[in-house]
């Protein structure tokens, strides 16, 4: 089953109702709120309206962070530097290998560091970078909103799932 966007098939802003918001992406990129017509902030929404290099790679961030562990894997970074075995016992559920490849892909993105202290046995650290704090305030603020929202949506799961 495939979501539906703010953007068309055609590449073009689409009049379903289902942009940001629950609005209309207009044809100046703006957002047309359903909700008494109020126009939205619409820098994102410009920006997603158009197929183009930015949108796939702002698209691409978006996986990144929005991955089943990069957020809890940054937010528990937010707390120090860590090694390896430290953060796998820290984020419960993940595997070696998907923490693995988790770190990996934040160590491309820039946003976390990986230290290697010349000892014997070798010892990794891994903390995050400037940028990786600051995506900080933003996981923090997503994880908050899960956690404060979390008994409406299981209620709405219940209510959906029973019809």
């Amino acid at each position: 089953m495939r979501a539906k966007s703010a953007v068309g098939d055609e590449g073009g802003p689409s009049d379903d109702g289902d942009g940001p918001n629950g609005g209309v992406v207009g044809p100046n990129g703006s957002v047309v709120s359903q909700h008494g017509g109020r126009q939205a902030d619409t820098r994102a929404a410009a920006v997603l309206a158009v197929r183009d290099d930015a949108t796939c790679r702002v698209r691409e961030i978006l996986d990144r962070v929005g991955d089943k562990w990069t957020l809890a894997v940054v937010s528990e970074l937010g707390r120090g530097s860590h090694r390896f075995t430290e953060l796998r016992r820290a984020v419960p559920g993940i595997s070696q290998r998907m923490l693995t490849s988790t770190l990996r892909g934040l160590e491309r993105d820039g946003l976390v560091c990986r230290t290697v202290h010349p000892v014997v046995p070798p010892r990794v650290d891994y903390e995050l970078t400037e940028l990786g704090r600051t995506l900080l305030d933003t996981a923090w603020a997503l994880m908050s909103w899960a956690l404060e929202h979390m008994d409406q949506i299981d209620d709405a799961r219940q209510e959906y799932d029973g019809r």
